[in-house]
């Protein structure tokens, strides 16, 4: 840091002393003025020094986790809503992990963090005005102004307090969000692994992974919306025998005027892969978020990552098992009804290309795909505990689904990292239509770095995908988390 360039605080507090000395003036704490915020919108706060965003640093979901700048993208992370106290008084809460913004103590410097609404004076602020539309935020417990310390400029620089000023790293411009209607931001849920997402009847409704004992749903009527949107427990799988826990890859079909809801389960054991079995729910109806009783189990032996594909019109069940030395793969086997598995089970896909066994040796995760008469598999490959987790494509160049030899596999992955966008281990997909029915989109879970693991920390991303002139679906490159796309089509 240049010394010169951006004085430290002791200097600039001298050198405006001085200065406000020789002209006769007395310093004083610059009074608020009568600005003014909608409670009823979310903002992004641009800091006038650095022009960055107010941002719930590195996606925090957590109590004290750090509140920092960063360079706008105007996602969930980056959005305040101002909650009245009374009085002129305000907390800020964050669109992304629903905590406010809170200063722990009254010292010069305190980080500022996220915490619970407690609604005490730590967590309450009012608004003075500055020039050119810019406002300061003076914390009621302290009476001091939220800064980028230091005059900052860097991505992930702190955000303090210290005494009014009223200097640029105080000023803050409060842009009102949506920025542009039609528009969203990934990711579409933060801790949200394991994504199926469908558009049906003016909603879109999206399932992740758990990992305990509920299977939960959202719903929202934009997919910018299920960023913000309350999980509910469509289902409970509690006092269940061999699937009272652990679910995973929840996904839901629409069969003969039901919603099947296939996902994975077991035991609550610290050693919880050897207990996973897969399972169905059957709704009474056609809400998507049920209500949901207990259908039936699909199988006694470990598997993953049930689906179901439709060819010629008979069902076939999907999901990912071992143990039969080729290792961990892709097995079919034919539906009688949507929960009625018979006859033998086929593998039909397993890690044989080096691309699919980096990290570990994995195919699993099938997910079916249709275009122009062509059926499709989409399938993901290598450990999902590592970097380079990705998507291969599986073509049925045959008639029938049970015979091996009539699957081709691509010999090359058709989705997978980039570390020019900073995405890590893009997989376990599923697909879904814009509301006007003129878009194919993919929805995915990735991670934001290439340290990630196979955990809850996996988010939730969508993005529009073309089709290439064979038929085959060309997905791109995974979108940089936080860059505004374009909504879906007919929102």
């Amino acid at each position: 840091m240049n010394p010169f360039a951006v004085p430290p605080k002791t200097l600039l507090t001298a050198v405006l002393v001085a200065v406000l000395a020789l002209a006769g003036a007395i310093l004083t704490t610059l009074p608020a003025a009568a600005a003014t915020v909608r409670t009823d919108t979310a903002y992004v706060l641009i800091n006038r020094n650095s022009a960055k965003a107010l941002d719930v640093y590195e996606l925090a979901t957590a109590d004290g986790a750090a509140i920092n700048q960063y360079s706008r993208n105007d996602g969930a992370w980056q959005q305040w809503t101002f909650l009245d106290s009374g009085g002129g008084w305000y907390r800020l809460r964050s669109a992304h992990s629903g905590k406010v913004l809170d200063l722990p103590t009254a010292a010069d410097g305190v980080q500022l963090v996220q915490n619970a609404d407690r609604n005490d004076a730590r967590q309450q602020f009012r608004l003075a005005d500055s020039a050119d539309g810019h406002v300061r935020l003076i914390n009621r417990n302290s009476g001091k102004a939220l800064e980028a310390w230091e005059w900052t400029t860097a991505d992930g620089g702190r955000i303090s307090q210290y005494q009014d000023l009223d200097g640029a790293n105080q000023q803050w411009l409060l842009v009102p969000t949506p920025a542009a209607a039609g528009t969203f931001n990934n990711p579409v849920k933060r801790n949200g692994p394991d994504p199926w997402l469908q558009y049906h009847n003016g909603y879109y409704y999206l399932a992740t992974t758990t990992w305990n004992s509920t299977v939960t749903m959202r719903r929202a009527d934009t997919l910018a919306g299920l960023a913000t949107a309350t999980d509910q427990v469509v289902f409970d799988l509690a006092g269940r025998a061999n699937g009272c826990c652990n679910m995973w890859a929840p996904e839901f079909h629409l069969i003969n005027g039901h919603w099947y809801l296939y996902y994975t389960a077991g035991q609550n054991v610290t050693d919880y892969n050897p207990t996973q079995r897969l399972h169905v729910l059957e709704s009474s109806g056609t809400d998507p978020m049920g209500p949901y009783t207990f259908k039936a189990d699909l199988g006694s032996e470990w598997a993953l990552d049930a689906s179901v594909l439709t060819v010629g019109g008979k069902l076939y069940l999907m999901g990912t098992y071992g143990g039969d030395g080729a290792g961990q793969s892709n097995f079919i086997q034919r539906l009688t009804n949507p929960w009625t598995p018979t006859g033998s089970r086929v593998r039909f896909s397993s890690p044989t290309l080096s691309w699919e066994q980096q990290t570990g040796a994995v195919n699993e995760g099938p997910e079916p795909l249709y275009h122009n008469g062509k059926v499709m598999v989409v399938y993901s490959a290598s450990a999902c505990w590592g970097p380079d987790y990705k998507l291969g494509l599986l073509t049925l160049t045959g008639t029938d689904p049970l015979n091996p030899a009539h699957w081709t596999k691509k010999p090359t992955p058709v989705f997978q990292r980039s570390d020019t966008n900073g995405v890590y281990a893009p997989g376990h997909n599923g697909f879904f239509r814009s509301p006007d029915g003129t878009e194919d989109w993919i929805v995915y879970h990735a991670n934001d770095s290439a340290s990630g693991g196979c955990d809850m920390n996996r988010s939730t991303r969508a993005q529009k995908f073309t089709w290439n002139a064979d038929g085959t679906p060309n997905f791109g490159t995974p979108a940089r988390l936080g860059v505004t796309l374009t909504a879906p089509s007919g929102e």
